[in-house]
């Protein structure tokens, strides 16, 4: 078995280099910050709407392992709020922990504050790539799970300037994609008013300056709605990564959703303007620092790629997460991860590599969003199990189901039970 290095430890990074190194590769996982995770610190969200049954199917293909360790890191499950329901809730104070020590037990050499700066390529294949001018490493087979958000120029030029987010170009430098150093031409997904990127969604107020009666309905329901006022609604649902959230709910109120941070549902709100809301008169922003002005722009740089995750053009190059296609959400990103790792190890031995089936919804969503199709579809498209476009797509082809039973007989009957763990 060969050695495989995968570059970027978001979700996507962290399921691939999970599943490489459970197929027996040598694993080597890189990060240019100090944390796992990525957007995953911000985020928390996953089993909601169509993201349950991806989860089930995950655990009956044999790549649910991540999903186990938000598990141990939930404050709430089966919550519902506007346009969603059976959510469950991790907590983005813990889970960063949980995953890293879940990674170093399956075998994954991590590194953190690894910024890669380029890469070194023979033919048509990847030979090494460069962390500065001190340090270069070689693998047989990479995986580029950078994701589309970064550096400090595109949400300069996007957006409204950088808003300090989790992404911490600042501190660590801006996001460096494998692919494009590769020479692959990528995708810039567009917004409706025609600007490229999207607006990530949300952002994290800090409990302690919220009023106390709110924070223990937070703490006790995991969500609290409160209703907007017609001169406080500002959001921009139709520039925001998640259009599962483009619901009038979410403009006409203002959501709260405990994740051990109040995480708001916004892209971002002024400061003067949430401080009129009750409960909010001494509001304060956690990630991003500056959420009163913006967020993240991500999607601007989308690799073309097959169904197997391989990236058009390189033998050895795979992707995944948001990498892959206009993915949105955890849950995408570990699936979209597992297969990509899978056969990235794949890859290395000489094996055949996999392609799920569209009889299964995390086969259909990949297939889907293949940026290759985006010929037959615009470029302002998301796409994510728990809303929006995609999700009525697997209600109409009955791929979406909540029952385990279910989910693990159309597993079988594709052949795939447990594949990831054989």
């Amino acid at each position: 078995m060969g050695s495989v290095l995968v570059i970027g430890a978001g979700w996507a990074g962290c399921a691939a280099a999970l599943a490489a190194a459970r197929r027996g590769a040598e694993v080597t996982l890189l990060e240019r910050t100090d944390q796992l995770l990525g957007t995953g610190l911000v985020g928390g969200i996953y089993r909601n709407n169509g993201r349950l049954t991806a989860l089930l199917e995950a655990e009956a293909l044999g790549c649910g392992h991540l999903f186990e360790v938000m598990d141990q890191a939930a404050r709430h499950k089966d919550v519902e709020f506007p346009g969603h329901s059976h959510a469950a809730l991790y907590d983005v104070g813990q889970i960063e922990f949980l995953v890293r020590r879940h990674l170093l037990a399956a075998g994954v050499q991590v590194r953190t504050s690894a910024r890669v700066t380029d890469v070194r390529i023979k033919e048509d294949r990847l030979t090494q790539v460069e962390l500065g001018e001190a340090e270069s490493i070689t693998a047989d087979i990479f995986v580029d799970t950078t994701g589309s958000a970064g550096g400090i120029h595109n949400c300069g030029r996007f957006g409204n300037g950088c808003a300090m987010c989790v992404i911490r170009c600042p501190s660590f430098g801006p996001r460096v994609s494998v692919a494009a150093k590769a020479g692959v031409l990528e995708i810039m997904g567009m917004r409706g008013e025609g600007r490229p990127g999207s607006m990530s969604g949300s952002c994290k107020l800090c409990k302690d300056s919220l009023d106390s009666a709110l924070v223990k309905k937070l703490e006790t329901n995991g969500v609290v709605v409160i209703p907007l006022p017609a001169v406080l609604r500002h959001a921009e649902l139709e520039n925001k990564a998640c259009q599962q959230y483009n619901l009038p709910a979410f403009k006409e109120n203002l959501v709260l959703l405990d994740t051990g941070h109040a995480k708001m549902m916004s892209s971002y709100f002024p400061l003067d303007l949430l401080q009129q809301i009750p409960g909010l008169s001494q509001a304060r922003y956690v990630d991003p620092y500056a959420g009163g002005m913006g967020n993240s722009i991500r999607f601007t740089a989308v690799a073309p790629r097959d169904n197997r995750l391989k990236v058009d053009g390189l033998d050895n190059l795979f992707c995944a997460g948001e990498k892959a296609g206009f993915l949105v959400g955890h849950t995408e990103a570990v699936v979209t991860g597992s297969l990509a790792g899978f056969n990235a190890a794949a890859k290395s031995d000489g094996a055949k590599l996999l392609t799920l089936p569209d009889s299964l919804a995390c086969g259909d969503i990949i297939a889907y969003s293949n940026p290759n199709r985006q010929k037959e579809r615009p470029r302002m498209q998301r796409i994510t199990f728990s809303g929006a476009e995609y999700f009525a797509r697997m209600q109409k082809r009955g791929l979406y189901l909540t029952d385990r039973d279910t989910v693990q007989g159309l597993v079988k009957e594709a052949g795939l039970i447990n594949i990831f763990s054989k």
